[in-house]
């Protein structure tokens, strides 16, 4: 892992060195570092840092359903929460664009495992997107599938302090392969936008363990009342103060053809008890996994709600040592930012998953100040859970968020 961070920033030193034979603009804060076109216009590249730092506390109930503020049950944790390095431009041609995001904290990489030839996962985006034809676009790398909203929000632009639980169990989050991505416009505003993809469906930087068959995503979108201003139906917050009202409503499909994975490409590997004489502990087992996403964004004047509903089935739920994970979920968030740029939120979150018998419920309330938008904010919320109705825990996150 050290090595690969050491490579890392010896390509970054010697990118940023090779800049001097460029044409370098400098942009406004939070709209990256250096942005570069080379002096034939043969390609470019903006570069960007961002750093969230977290510090949570954590209090859970003990069994008469009462918050001891004293001994176990309190935990503190600070934190380098995301570190990460983007790069994004085009190649040859504006039509054809490139983005990679590498993750540099301890969060980001994950641990290494035998599915990723004991490597960090430092990779989070590469990817190309070549323009072809007309609006049609064709995404190939590893990169963010078309799942639920709240996933495909960049954790720089997130309303609260971090994602849902919905997000959590539910999500499709990053996979390698292929998106086909189109959209038109009917009469003067309603957008309509469709997007495919086809990728491995076992999660970002697995390189072994590919048992299975592919996953496949569809995604439509309708934004009745035209487009939001600054692509604000992937941020939260209304901090542009649309002047109309905005909705956009999202449905998405996605099929995990043979899941080795609790949650299709995410979760703890499926397996099932090898006989005595084959030399192996266990071996992977595999079933189809369903899931659906429903989902929309609205803002106008300062206010935003977001919504989703997540369901997820499979063929064989009772597979193996660690089964697959059926159930929905739901999640609801809402805000209003007012003229001095803080904002509040709340957002409560409902899990029930098929067999377990017990619904988990989240309620959150969170306040927001934006210094420079989401490029540089100070954001704090408060969270309940409850778990069949019984008092689960109390937490407590501040954080602070700067991007260039």
């Amino acid at each position: 892992m050290a090595k690969a961070k050491k490579i890392t920033l010896f390509i970054l030193v010697i990118s940023i060195a090779n800049l001097s034979a460029q044409k370098i603009s400098r942009d406004t804060f939070g709209k990256g570092i250096i942005n570069t076109v080379a002096k034939d216009s043969t390609w470019s590249m903006k570069f960007g840092l961002r750093m969230q730092y977290l510090t949570s506390i954590g209090l859970d109930a003990d069994g008469n359903n009462n918050f001891n503020f004293s001994g176990n049950n309190l935990q503190t944790d600070t934190k380098v929460r995301r570190y990460r390095l983007k790069f994004d431009g085009f190649v040859l041609d504006p039509k054809l664009k490139y983005k990679i995001e590498i993750g540099m904290s301890n969060n980001d990489t994950g641990s290494a495992n035998e599915y990723t030839k004991l490597g960090p996962k430092l990779i989070l985006d590469a990817v190309l997107k070549w323009n072809f034809y007309k609006n049609l676009e064709l995404w190939a790398g590893q990169t963010k599938l078309p799942g639920n909203r709240e996933r495909v929000v960049s954790s720089a632009n997130l309303q609260l302090v971090d994602r849902s639980l919905l997000n959590k169990e539910f999500t499709l989050d990053r996979d390698m392969g292929f998106q086909l991505r189109n959209h038109h416009t009917i009469g003067k505003h309603f957008i309509i936008r469709e997007i495919f993809a086809i990728s491995q469906g076992e999660g970002r930087n697995i390189t072994t363990g590919n048992v299975g068959g592919q996953q496949y995503t569809s995604r439509i979108e309708l934004l009745p009342f035209g487009a939001f201003s600054s692509k604000g139906d992937y941020k939260g917050g209304d901090l542009k103060r649309e002047t109309s009202p905005k909705l956009s409503v999202g449905a998405t499909y996605n099929h995990n053809d043979r899941a080795s994975r609790q949650k299709g490409s995410q979760g703890s590997v499926i397996y099932v008890e090898n006989p005595e004489d084959s030399g192996e502990d266990h071996i992977f087992a595999t079933t189809d996994i369903n899931t659906s996403f429903v989902d929309f964004m609205y803002k106008h004047k300062g206010y935003s709600a977001m919504g989703e509903f997540a369901y997820r089935n499979a063929d064989d739920a009772t597979l193996g040592e660690n089964p697959p994970k059926e159930g929905k979920g739901y999640n609801l968030a809402t805000g209003y930012l007012f003229a001095n740029n803080y904002e509040i939120a709340t957002r409560y979150t409902q899990i029930d998953y098929k067999g377990v018998g017990n619904t988990t419920e989240q309620y959150t309330v969170g306040v927001s100040k934006y210094i420079v938008g989401h490029a540089l904010k100070v954001q704090t919320d408060l969270s309940y859970t409850t778990v069949a109705g019984a008092s689960e825990g109390l937490q407590f996150r501040v954080q602070f968020d700067v991007h260039f």
